[in-house]
């Protein structure tokens, strides 16, 4: 098998729009990084290294658009396979992090598997369905994919991540709709779903994982200890007003009254310094990655192309809703990064190697649209 197409390595057909995107995203975050650091000495520690992961990112967006799609597809079940390894692996040689066992440090670098397990199950769940040729009516199908779905969900929840486990099962159920499946096996979902949510209220959630939903039901409740984040979140979205305080100047997170800002609340801080205009400008752009990869979808000629473009939509959805919604106060917080916005090399490096995929997924595709 060939890795690389001689036709898709040239940019004639390249999706510029997508990257052109993509990169402007990614500058809003480092910006707002980098104003985040300046509260924080003169060594800009954040800022230098997610510039570094924004190099390594690029270059891997770079390769995986030139790779043809036969190869993902053929490599599906060994990057399933390497996702279940190294979740396993990280609960024994993992550093844990704020209570979270969930990385591996080589000296100054670490790797978060959670996100490569990610990825590995879009493409994995993609080739599946196209395994199944069309034939999603059957309960075999959703209870193959629901499993598929649990290996990884069961092994991220010992670590424990709340949040990656619902991106996992916010995928699959995705996936699972778009694909047509009967409606009573959907709402049979549903209801096995809140079945489970209870018996991990009383039996599987950590004590700080049940406090985070009680406080998105109370906001105000505890506003000192457990409700501080969310609370301090709220007053730096409403304090940005129209126009926002400026890069530098936001009191919440400048004055450090905001924790955990360059990850899980950036989005406060972009309402914040950039105000309302900055966020409505924001949204602008990830409204249109979402179309940009829906468009790709929709030319597709097979399956495992459209479903594995569709796959890296739901994920930037899904973590995008989940993200903006903890920091609004309008879902609880889980500790899912805002893409390409929040620190984190890991999860950038992957959606930006995400990207290459849907790339090479459009390029792909324009070229047997002409043959």
């Amino acid at each position: 098998m060939v890795l690389l197409n001689r036709k898709i390595i040239s940019f004639k057909n390249y999706d510029w729009l997508l990257s052109i995107i993509v990169l402007v995203l990614v500058a809003i975050g480092l910006s707002v990084i980098y104003s985040i650091d300046l509260s924080r000495g003169d060594q800009l520690t954040y800022f230098s290294t997610q510039a570094i992961a924004v190099a390594v990112g690029f270059v891997g967006l770079f390769i995986a658009s030139l790779v043809q799609v036969s190869f993902y597809r053929s490599s599906a079940r060994m990057v399933y396979l390497l996702a279940l390894v190294l979740l396993f692996l990280v609960l024994f040689l993992g550093q844990a992090v704020r209570g979270t066992r969930g990385w591996f440090h080589l000296g100054s670098f670490s790797f978060q598997p959670v996100e490569f397990a990610k990825a590995a199950f879009i493409i994995f769940l993609a080739w599946w369905i196209e395994k199944y040729g069309r034939r999603f009516d059957r309960l075999q199908f959703v209870v193959s994919t629901f499993l598929l779905a649990l290996f990884l969900v069961v092994l991220i929840m010992f670590q424990p991540d709340l949040g990656s486990s619902l991106v996992i099962f916010g995928i699959w159920f995705g996936l699972l709709f778009l694909t047509g499946t009967k409606k009573r096996y959907i709402l049979g979902i549903v209801g096995i779903a809140t079945l489970v949510a209870l018996i991990g209220w009383f039996f599987v959630f950590k004590d700080y994982q049940k406090q985070r939903i009680l406080i998105f039901l109370n906001p105000t409740q505890d506003s000192l200890n457990s409700g501080y984040n969310v609370n301090q979140s709220v007053i730096a979205i409403g304090s940005g007003k129209f126009f926002g305080q400026g890069l530098g100047f936001g009191s919440q997170s400048q004055l450090h009254f905001l924790p955990e800002a360059q990850t899980d609340f950036i989005f406060s801080v972009v309402a914040e310094e950039l105000g309302f205009v900055g966020v409505l400008i924001t949204l602008a752009f990830y409204f249109l990655l979402l179309w940009r990869l829906l468009k790709i979808s929709l030319k597709c000629t097979n399956d495992f192309d459209a479903y594995l473009v569709l796959g890296i939509l739901l994920y930037f959805l899904i973590q995008l809703l989940v993200n903006i919604g903890g920091a609004s106060g309008i879902l609880p917080m889980t500790g899912v990064t805002l893409p390409f916005l929040s620190y984190g090399g890991s999860s950038l490096i992957i959606s930006l190697i995400l990207v290459g995929i849907a790339q090479s997924v459009a390029k792909s595709n324009y070229f047997v649209n002409l043959e």
